[in-house]
């Protein structure tokens, strides 16, 4: 099982930390393909059990090194400097293999480290400014939901935290473990990184059953050649009306909405059944191998058939 250990340092905020408890700490095993789950440690400077973890196991910052994956929370002391001994073990850690994510302002943690020189990085845009101030070498985004930079990551403010490690267990455990927790959570399973986050505007007007029939409807036909004029006539709109209330609601156009859908679909079929690389493109709508093959790797970074190795689980 991948190794957590989640930083509990010395200014640390209850929300992001639950986040990182519930998403990470929680045993899921039961969803993911592999049965495989999350081992979490909890991390104070002297060891002792922490009163917002108790129950779970705990260890010193020296316990950093070795941990697959590494999560700062954030922040709550940004005029002060972080604790010293944190640093040094997070530097350690990190030069030892260890992914390094910084949830919302725990970005400032990481900075001090120096773990986001030369990389981009975001964190709650309230503070964007700050941090590039304080940390020129950081190419801060303020205007994204999460940085995945491989080995170090960063989420921008509080609830883009559960954005953030919702994308490590899909990238860790694969989409169905994902899908599933976020069904569990009541939550969207998959916000994209770059989406913007909300600054200071007001929100959109929504209608009081939003989009949500149509999008089942568009969902359970994947395997069909859908078209904006589809949707827009099942939602009983224009087509312009359905693209702004598809922005409003989703912050994505129809067309990259339903693109996304495909690649989601077809994550799940390579991980729960046997079906080719073939029958896999025609049943998510993308038609042909070639096509599935070309459109996958461009949005998870492998083959199709990588991914199945990588978390294929038993087929019911």
């Amino acid at each position: 099982m991948p190794r957590v250990a989640l930083v509990l340092h010395e200014s640390p905020m209850l929300y992001e930390i639950a986040i990182a408890a519930e998403v990470l700490g929680v045993d899921r095993s039961e969803l993911a393909p592999a049965g495989r789950w999350y081992d979490l440690v909890v991390c104070t400077r002297d060891g002792r059990p922490h009163p917002w973890l108790p129950d779970h196991p705990t260890a010193t910052y020296a316990a950093l090194l070795g941990a697959d994956l590494v999560v700062v929370p954030s922040y709550d002391d940004l005029a002060g400097e972080p604790d010293p001994e944190l640093v040094t073990e997070l530097r350690a850690a990190h030069a030892g293999g260890s992914r390094v994510a910084a949830l919302c302002t725990g970005a400032f943690v990481l900075a001090a480290a120096g773990l986001l020189d030369g990389r981009a990085a975001t964190t709650h845009w309230m503070h964007a400014e700050e941090l590039a101030r304080r940390y020129p070498r950081v190419d801060v985004r303020a205007d994204v939901l999460y940085v995945d930079e491989g080995d170090v990551l960063t989420s921008a403010g509080k609830t883009a935290a559960l954005d953030l490690c919702l994308h490590l267990v899909r990238t860790d455990l694969g989409a169905s473990a994902a899908n599933g927790l976020a069904r569990r959570l009541v939550v969207p399973a998959h916000r994209r990184g770059g989406q913007a986050q909300f600054i200071d505007a007001p929100a959109a007007p929504r209608s009081p059953d939003g989009l949500g029939p149509t999008l089942d409807w568009a969902r359970g036909r994947l395997d069909q050649p859908l078209t904006v004029a589809d949707l827009a006539r099942h939602a009983s709109l224009s087509t312009r009306q359905l693209a702004r209330r598809m922005r409003a609601e989703l912050q994505s156009g129809p067309l990259d909405w339903l693109h996304q859908q495909r690649i989601v679909r077809a994550r799940e079929l390579l991980e729960r059944t046997d079906a080719s690389v073939d029958q896999v493109a025609a049943s998510c709508g993308l038609g042909t191998a070639a096509t599935l093959r070309r459109h996958f790797h461009r949005a998870t970074g492998v083959t199709p058939t990588a991914y199945r190795s990588m978390f294929r689980g038993p087929v019911s």
